[in-house]
């Protein structure tokens, strides 16, 4: 039985489909057991068992991880992640999970200049401390997170600070199924793979291509850090450690140039979903 954690969410969703589509049983736990699991029915063999868990209640992981061998760990970015993560993991490890897949970030070192990205690191050593069997996936930006700029593409803008350094991205169900390899292939267990799309693109050519897509005249405005991370506070009403999570990343592509790697096609044996497909299929999240 493998645990699927964050199973409403891009990344745990996208892993359940790829289970299924493998045959493999699955526990899924949310913290809204009452509300239908996107693309989830109970006509699929071998059915999904949906389970309550809340990261905070050590009873309801108790429960949820009972008689399960494996665990997906995939948890919403957080000040209180590496509380939360390491105490998962302890439970698991009481519990006899013997092997745990955590979706980490580029740049988890104890010295990252993105502080989420050090949390992750800090995550990454208590697994390696547990003795349990661990893979850890390092996936970059979702292109699942490009259709939050839908409100400012509807106004022909995109903000960003990122100048002209091109980004990484990859779909979230490339990550779902770089994460069921590693969970029902020996051969990949145990590793620490970065996972991207099959090209860097800058906010000027995500612009561009937007603009082909939509028939209107989208473009770039990059912006100082700092007005970027006011934007995100004032305007798209993020809390502070977010705002200055985004900015932080998006400067990490400047300082740390970022190029994408062969990890997908290695492991699946075909190359990840490219951008342009992504936007083709949700481009009615851009037309005005």
């Amino acid at each position: 039985m493998i645990v699927v954690m964050g199973a409403t969410g891009a990344t745990g969703n996208a892993l359940l489909h790829s289970l299924l589509t493998l045959g493999t049983p699955v526990r899924a736990l949310t913290r809204t057991p009452h509300r239908p699991i996107l693309g989830i029915t109970g006509a699929h063999q071998p059915p999904v068992e949906v389970q309550y868990a809340d990261a905070t209640d050590p009873h309801s992981l108790r429960t949820a991880f009972k008689g399960a061998g494996q665990l997906f760990l995939a948890m919403a970015n957080s000040p209180a992640q590496v509380e939360l993560e390491t105490c998962v993991i302890d439970i698991a490890a009481h519990a006899g999970i013997e092997h745990i897949v955590k979706i980490s970030a580029p740049a988890a070192e104890p010295d990252s200049p993105v502080a989420i990205s050090r949390g992750h690191h800090a995550v990454e050593e208590h697994l390696r401390a547990s003795g349990l069997t661990h893979t850890i996936l390092r996936p970059y930006a979702f292109m699942q997170n490009l259709l939050r700029l839908a409100p400012t593409v509807a106004q022909g803008i995109i903000l960003a600070t990122t100048g002209d350094a091109p980004c990484n991205y990859i779909d979230c169900r490339d990550i779902g199924d770089v994460a069921a390899a590693a969970l029902t292939r020996p051969d990949i267990a145990g590793g620490t793979y970065t996972l991207t799309g099959p090209e860097a693109v800058s906010h000027p050519e995500l612009a561009s291509r937007l603009t082909a897509l939509t028939g209107n005249q989208i473009r770039h405005v990059n912006l100082t850090p700092d007005e970027l991370r006011d934007h995100l506070i004032h305007h798209a009403h993020m809390p502070t450690w977010l705002a200055d999570h985004v900015t932080e990343i998006q400067q990490l592509a400047i300082t740390r140039p970022e190029t994408p790697t062969t990890t997908v096609i290695d492991i699946l044996g075909r190359p990840p979903r490219t951008l342009d497909a992504f936007l083709h299929e949700h481009h009615a999240h851009f037309r005005r």
